[in-house]
């Protein structure tokens, strides 16, 4: 964006006399191949804007928004670092949302997810040229797009990422991703203290927001978007916030950001502007670095307007999430790592043992990863997201490879890990995550669970991984609207990463909305096709549509084994005959024994054999089977859902 670390331009061409206009989208750091680019374009008869065109003490471009939405083609370069800005992907869903998107890859860097359906012109071999044939193919879409704007979009090639292993009965836990661990393991103290900045350094002023909505009378509208994101900034104990009065002071004034910055004696500005129509709203932010006047963060909102007010608490939340994701982006931003260590060898130790527990690849591995953090313990004791790490560890091992007195004492350790890093660091988030893990995992508590999970989301708020853990435990509990909020602060956060919407596919196919479930499970497959899970969750959906061929498809391309075998028996015996099925389910059983009742029961629920399948899940309750969480809400259980014995065991849980 323009004055900032993501720049803008609007181009044209001339095509049969009529000249085109394109908006240009590219991040600071590519400004020189976008400045070769601009060249050619105008070169050929193309009018363009960008940022260099802007006045000086312009603090927000309105005509930015104007280019945007008028222009006959948003070209858009694509680049590793354009990948990164929330600028950049406004613009180009803009574009996209218009049908009139150019789309360009500067270094070979293919699109995000949302923009791959578009087909986009390679320029990483360019040698600027102008009558290079990749100008041609630029010259030629933005002469497409003008003249056919809105037409379908073309598809291009899906990504793929590496396969990754996953052990047989880990699959199961319920939220056990190592990301929570890496997340809160950061080195805290180094050398003597915890990273300060200046006492301004997380300071911020939020400026009247502008009303673009062409009545004077709306104004009250935009004043009290930008005060309701002062007051839930304030909320927040790391960030320091202008007053009102301070940063309305300046309303009427022309000033450039780092005017405001010393006038005010804060790190950061957050700008926007607000235009209302008769049943929605857009609002535009960009938070702007008051020393370098570079824009750090931004991003636009629409929304239909059935609640002013609530809105606004909708808006300033996610303004809260994005705003602290920023300033809490490494060493420089200044942030205090909440549990960690000022020992480097404890954090080594922590850091291979989150390698190892995210591997997934086999009880070695994570006994590996257990022997890592209790020696990033032995370092320092003291070391909290260690503990919580340790905490998870104890649960996933016991679990996944223990019975009867050794499960017992496995989680009796977790427990009093996950107790230790509370009590260490009550703030960490993922200390709470823990706690409710081996609480729901491992003492099969849920009504225990609520209070520490719930802690987690309260302090996890800029956490992605804490967010998803959370999510799937209310989606379980079938508190499916708190799912929602924290995926959609998760997806924020984390847009990139597939497991966020597969916890979404969970929480989408517990709440029988399997629309929305296929379409995020398809959506994690697209960015890593070997995700587990996601198979099993589009085969069950299939197998309950009774589209039995396309789920039993699924269920073979199922990465975590312990999870298809109920879909594949229960296909089995529909395709090949009730032998067959009772073989594949014998199978199971001699292989697995007792860690495989959890799904006995879906299978037996499913063959209708009502009794089988409860005292199935009764022995899995008094064993401690990890499955078990999963009851409340799993659509292949329904058809034994209404008995009192599936209610009283439920009450049991804690589900009731």
């Amino acid at each position: 964006m323009s004055g900032g670390e993501d720049d803008t331009g609007m181009a044209s061409e001339v095509s049969g006399g009529t000249r085109r206009t394109a908006f240009l989208s590219y991040t600071r750091d590519e400004r020189p191949r976008a400045l070769e680019i601009i060249t050619v374009l105008e070169r050929q008869g193309i009018d363009v804007w960008w940022d260099g065109l802007l006045a000086g003490g312009d603090r927000f471009a309105e005509t930015t928004e104007h280019a945007l939405e008028t222009c006959d083609a948003v070209v858009v370069l694509w680049s590793e670092k354009s990948l990164q800005s929330h600028w950049v992907r406004d613009e180009a869903t803009r574009g996209r949302d218009r049908g009139c998107m150019v789309s360009i890859s500067l270094d070979g860097s293919e699109p995000p997810l949302g923009f791959r359906q578009i087909q986009y012109i390679d320029l990483s071999g360019w040698s600027g040229k102008p009558d290079a044939p990749e100008v041609s193919a630029v010259l030629q879409a933005i002469d497409h797009v003008a003249d056919h704007p809105g037409t379908e979009l073309t598809f291009g090639q899906r990504a793929v990422e590496p396969a990754r292993q996953g052990a047989t009965r880990r699959g199961v836990l319920l939220a056990g991703g190592a990301a929570i661990l890496v997340a809160g393991g950061g080195l805290a103290v180094w050398r003597g203290g915890f990273f300060e900045r200046a006492a301004s350094a997380n300071s911020i002023a939020v400026m009247p927001f502008e009303n673009l909505s062409g009545d004077a009378e709306q104004a009250y509208f935009s004043d009290g978007l930008s005060e309701e994101l002062r007051t839930t900034l304030s909320l927040n104990p790391q960030i320091a916030v202008a007053a009102q009065t301070s940063s309305n002071s300046f309303r009427e004034k022309e000033a450039t950001a780092d005017e405001i910055a010393t006038a005010l004696g804060v790190a950061f500005i957050l700008e926007g502007s607000v235009r209302r129509s008769t049943d929605a709203v857009r609002i535009t932010t960009r938070m702007i670095d008051g020393t370098s006047g570079f824009q750090t963060w931004s991003e636009a909102f629409e929304r239909p307007l059935e609640n002013v007010l609530q809105v606004q608490r909708e808006i300033a939340s996610k303004v809260v999430d994005s705003l602290v994701a920023t300033m809490a982006d490494g060493e420089a931003a200044g942030t205090v790592r909440i549990g960690g260590t000022s020992d480097a060898d404890a954090l080594d130790a922590f850091l291979k043992g989150a390698a190892l527990y995210d591997l997934a690849a086999s009880e070695q591995t994570d006994r590996q990863a257990l022997a890592e953090f209790e020696r990033a313990i032995e370092r320092d004791p003291e070391y909290a997201a260690a503990h919580a790490a340790r905490s998870r560890a104890l649960t996933v091992i016991g679990s996944a490879y223990t019975t009867g007195a050794e499960l017992e004492e496995y989680f009796e350790r977790s427990m009093k890990a996950a107790q230790r890093a509370v009590e260490l660091a009550p703030e960490l988030a993922e200390g709470h995550s823990a706690l409710g893990f081996v609480l729901t995992n491992g003492q099969l508590d849920i009504a225990a669970a609520r209070e520490p999970y719930q802690k987690s989301f309260e302090l996890g708020f800029g956490n992605a991984a804490i967010l998803s853990s959370f999510a799937i435990f209310a989606g379980v509990t079938a508190s499916f609207d708190d799912a929602r909020d924290a995926l959609a602060r998760a997806e924020r956060l984390d847009p990139l990463n597939p497991s966020i919407y597969r916890t979404e596919a969970i929480v989408e196919f517990a709440a029988r909305n399997y629309p929305a479930a296929g379409v995020a499970a398809e959506r994690a497959l697209s960015m890593n096709d070997r995700i587990s899970n996601a198979h099993r969750i589009l085969g069950d959906i299939a197998l309950l549509e009774g589209q039995i061929e396309a789920a039993r498809e699924h269920y073979e391309a199922e990465t975590t084994e312990i999870s298809a075998l109920p879909g594949l028996i229960i296909t089995t015996a529909k395709l090949d005959g009730a032998e067959a099925g009772e073989r594949a389910f014998s199978a199971m059983v001699e292989r697995f024994g007792d860690n495989s009742l959890y799904q006995q029961a879906q299978v037996l629920a499913q063959w209708g054999r009502t009794d089988d399948a409860l005292e199935a899940l009764e022995r899995g309750y008094a064993g401690g089977d990890a499955g078990m969480p999963l009851m409340y809400t799993n659509p292949l259980l329904d058809p034994i859902r209404q008995t009192p014995r599936f209610a009283a065991l439920s009450r049991t849980l804690g589900f009731e």
